[in-house]
Formats: structure tokens, sequence, C-alpha cells
């Protein structure tokens, strides 16, 4: 059995202060860390770990008593050999302002002494951001320059790398091109603010380099953020399996501090849960209690507050066009497992197509829309994505997945411009010759661009002498936005709309605002005007405005 005075202090607290401490640390406690206390198979290294409490508190600063908790689980190891930690990864979920790096830094640096004990034991810091992976480093640069005396002869130390001298292993920050970092040997990795990752491509490459030292270790350290379906996302979903299940083949240890429901966003008692320092920190107290007496005054700073200091992915849903959750209600029908939800084949039905052509050099979105019987709308569509736009290397989606489940509802094209034959002939093709196609409709933008190639293909334009024409122009979009979105909402939070496993929908809703005006009139707009798309949400709402077009039978005379 596996004792340890500050894992029983925490375990202590934790039981006298149930209303600061969340779901997660809870479940953390009962299925993860007591069941883990009563093995007898594993080896705990007290002595190193009082030696690296001793190391970081003289160096740095007093660690407080849930920094310490955490620590005791870095030295646990498969056996008696230490050849595995027992943890591999730690998933540590803080609010803002809680002193991340001042937990992990001294940690990664004591791991870098003769102390510890291995050679050779590198150590990375990433982040999306330069500056941020610099910052999170500049904590141990810092420490040595106020200590030069005592660290002169056993630390060589530059603004870019610190290597100890005795064991060779060297701590440094990176974000340049993950491509070029293929060989690298790494002992732990940290990987800071992991919400702002839109895909793996640069977490792959540095994971994929440990395992050829002994004790490989991963620390992701992060604030929740409004990247949603990416690395965060995952990981937090697999948190949470882990601390519901207790099953935890991975050894990770999700340390998640965030509200437990919204409504305690106005509890200041709750603010604990996501803030495990804020008793400790006075200035973080007080700034906490100033920005949520601000946000009571300016409701624009609610998804902020909510996001980054209460730890929920509020993800300005005063903005977006419905919740994250409901978002996710479209692809799956359990969410939480990711379970795909069933849907109906409606190929011979009646059907609607909605086209959005917003930039020739860009992105382009068609799909088609159908209606089943019990009033569920199944919306499946085509993007087409331009390699030469000025935007292609910085959009926020993670385009290289393109052929894996779930992203194989678009293509990458290489050319000048997005070809409107090409939109055209696929439209005609998978849709028209699928369904029974009541109306092809696009808005004014690029509409006579799009006629031609339309009544080359042999359908015909909707006016006054033709009303059964296909292709229908809505000539005010923002007029028929204003019509159909309360009904887009509607359908959002009964569950009726399904995308089948499509991510690019996920993200051109999530892209999605809706803004309301002094008439109470909403419209649909973009959070992010160049590097969050909406195409394939406008060719859906397009379609939607002719939804009463699914109700009517086509009648051949």
């Amino acid at each position: 059995m596996i004792t340890c005075k500050e894992i029983d202090d925490y375990l202590r607290y934790a039981d006298e202060h149930p209303a600061w401490i969340n779901t997660d640390r809870k479940l953390l406690i009962r299925n993860v860390v007591k069941p883990l206390l009563k093995r007898k198979d594993l080896y705990f290294d007290s002595q190193t770990f009082e030696k690296c409490m001793r190391y970081c508190e003289s160096n740095y600063y007093p660690l407080f008593p849930y920094e310490k908790f955490i620590y005791a689980f870095v030295f646990i190891y498969t056996d008696e050999s230490k050849t595995f930690p027992y943890f591999r990864k730690f998933v540590i979920l803080e609010g803002r302002g809680n002193g991340k790096d001042g937990f992990i830094v001294p940690l990664a640096n004591f791991l870098q002494t003769p102390i510890y004990g291995e050679k050779h034991y590198h150590i990375d810091i990433v982040a999306n951001a330069e500056d941020q992976a610099k910052d999170t480093f500049m904590v141990a640069w810092n420490m040595l320059e106020e200590h030069k005396t005592k660290f002169q002869g056993k630390f060589h130390w530059t603004r870019e790398l610190i290597t100890n001298l005795a064991t060779g292993s060297e701590l440094k920050f990176n974000t340049s091109n993950a491509g070029t970092k293929d060989g690298k040997k790494i002992g732990a990795l940290i990987l800071n603010e992991l919400h702002g990752y839109q895909d793996y491509s640069q977490i792959n490459v540095f994971e994929s380099a440990q395992g050829k030292v002994r004790h490989p270790r991963e620390f992701v350290i992060t604030t929740q953020g409004y990247v949603r379906d990416g690395p965060l996302d995952d990981t937090l979903a697999l948190c949470k399996e882990i601390l519901k299940t207790g099953e935890n083949e991975l050894r990770w240890f999700p340390f998640l501090c965030r509200i437990d429901d919204e409504k305690e966003v106005d509890d200041p008692e709750a603010w604990h849960k996501s803030n495990p320092s804020m008793e400790y920190l006075p200035i973080l107290a007080d700034t906490i209690r100033m920005e949520w007496l601000e946000m009571k005054k300016l409701p624009s700073k609610k998804p902020e507050f909510v996001t980054k200091r209460m730890n929920l992915p509020a993800a300005k849903q005063e903005m977006t066009v419905t919740s994250w959750e409901n978002i996710l209600r479209c692809c799956y029908s359990d969410p939480e497992t990711k379970v795909p939800r069933e849907t109906p084949d409606t190929k011979g039905e009646i059907a609607v197509v909605g086209l959005d052509y917003a930039d020739i050099q860009d992105f382009a979105s068609a799909g088609v829309l159908t209606k089943t019987e019990d009033g569920e709308y199944i919306w499946r569509q085509h993007t087409w994505i331009n390699a030469r736009s000025p935007f292609f290397e910085n959009i926020k989606f993670p385009v290289a997945n393109v052929g894996q489940q779930e992203f194989r509802d678009f293509e990458v094209i290489d050319a000048p411009v997005i070809p409107p034959q090409a939109i055209v002939d696929y439209i005609v093709r998978e849709y028209c010759g699928s369904y029974i196609v009541q109306k092809i409709a696009m808005d004014t933008w690029r509409y006579s661009l799009f006629k031609k190639f339309f009544e080359d293909a042999g359908l015909t334009v909707e006016d006054k002498k033709n009303p059964n024409g296909t292709i229908r122009l809505i000539r005010k979009l923002g007029s028929a936005t204003g019509i159909i979105a309360p009904f887009i909402e509607q359908c959002f939070a009964e569950g009726r709309i399904n995308y089948g496993l499509s991510a690019i929908m996920r993200w051109y809703t999530n892209n999605t605002s809706v803004i309301t005006d002094r008439f109470g009139n909403k419209q649909f707009g973009k959070i992010e005007p160049k590097l969050r798309k909406t195409d394939g949400f406008m060719a859906f709402d397009v379609a939607m405005y002719c939804k009463d077009e699914l109700e009517i039978p086509t009648i051949f005379i």
C-alpha cells in the first residue's frame, strides 16, 4: 500500500471542503486515487518526492497543497525498478491565473537534476504561440538568474536552453515547424494551453519522440478555450470516461478544475471549483470578483469569464447559432461516447439543394436537405477548399484529415479558383441523380456566374413565368434568414437536425453567429471573418428557407 502525508492531507482537505471540490476531482479521488493507494504492486519513491518538494520550495516558492498532491503521483512507478512511471500523462485543467507555469516549471527543472538521477532527460515545453511557451520557460531562467551564484557550475542557461551539466538534461521551449522535430529524444513533454490546438499535427511529432529514454511523461496544462472538436475536447472526453468508470489502461491522471454547472457562475463559493489557487492568492480572488461584477453589467464579457475563469466551454454561446451540445447531437445519438446518429436512407425522396459560393478563391459548399416523416431534417453537404487560398495555411480546421472518418465530405483542390462547372456537375450527378430535387437555392452573390452552368445542364430558373423552375434565387438573404432563423434554432434545440458524421459541418455551425437587430430580427454571420468559415452552414440556411418545398410532391402533367 502507498502512504504519503501530502496525499492524505489533500484527501482530508477535500472531505472538509466539499463545496470547493468539483465533481471531476471527487471522481478522481474516489475512482482513481483511493483504489490506487490500496495496491501492493506499485512503488512510491517517497525519498525522491520529498527531495523534489525541498528543491522546488527552496529555489522557487512554497507549493500549494493540491500541487504537492499532484507531484506525489509523478513518483509512483509500476514496480521497484522504477523503469515505468505509473502515470504517463497528467491532464491539469485550471482557470486562468491559477499559476500553471508556477506549478509545472519547478517540477520540470527538478527532473533535470542529478537528485532525480536520469541522464539526458530532455524536457520540451510546447505551445501554439512562441510567447506562451517562452513565458513558461522563463520561470526557470529567472530562478537561475536570481540564484546565479548557487547554480553556476551546475546549470548552463540561455534564453533558449537550460542544461544541467551533470545529467546533460535539457529544458527548452518549442513552437517552430513540427515537421522538423523528428528524431528528438524527449523524456517529458509539457503541452501548454492545449485549448489552442486545432489538430494533432504538432502534438504527434513531439509525442512520437517519447519512448527512447526512461520515465516518459506528458503534462497537459491548460484552461478551457473556444476551439471545439479539437485535441482538448478529445482529451477531456477520455478523462471523463476514466473518472466515471475508474478504468485507466491509459494511466492518465486527470486533475480537472471547473464548475459543475453554469448556474454556479454567480456563486462565489463555487469559484473554488475551477480555481484551486484562489484561497492562497488574494489578488486572483479579487480579480475574479471584479471580472464577475463587470460581467453582470456588460453581458458581452460573460463568454470569456465562463470559459477562462470557470472552465466551461461557453464557446461564446451568446453569439453562436446554438450550443456545442446541440451541434454534437446533429452527428451523434450519444455525444459523450460518440455513437453515430442513425440516419434513414432518404435517397429517392423529395429534396432541396442549398449552395454557397462566397469567394471563388476560398471555400464553396453545396448540400441536399430532406425531411423524414417524424420531422427530422437530414442535411448532407460537400465542400470544396482551394489550396491556393491566401488563408489556406491558417484556416482553423484540420484540413489535413481529409479522407478520414468524419472528414469525407470535403475535398481540397489546387486551382486559381474553385470551378463553378465542377460544383454544378457534382450537384447534378450526386443530388439530382439521387433525389427528387424541387429547388436549388442560392443568394444573389455569384448567382449570375452559376445561372449559365445550370441552364447548360438542362435546369430551368424559377421566375414569374416559370414558377416550377428548379433554380431559386433568394434575392434578400437577410430578410429570408430573419424568417427562417428562429425555426432553425428551434430545430437545433429539439434535436431535429441530422448532419451525419461531419466534422466540417460542426465547425461551420460553431463558427456561425446570430445577431439580433433592434427590431428583434435575427441574422447569421461569422464569428471570425477570415479563418472560421461558415459556407456549409449558409448553404444549409438557404436550403432550410425552402423547407416548405419538401412538403409538396412533384406533379407531372
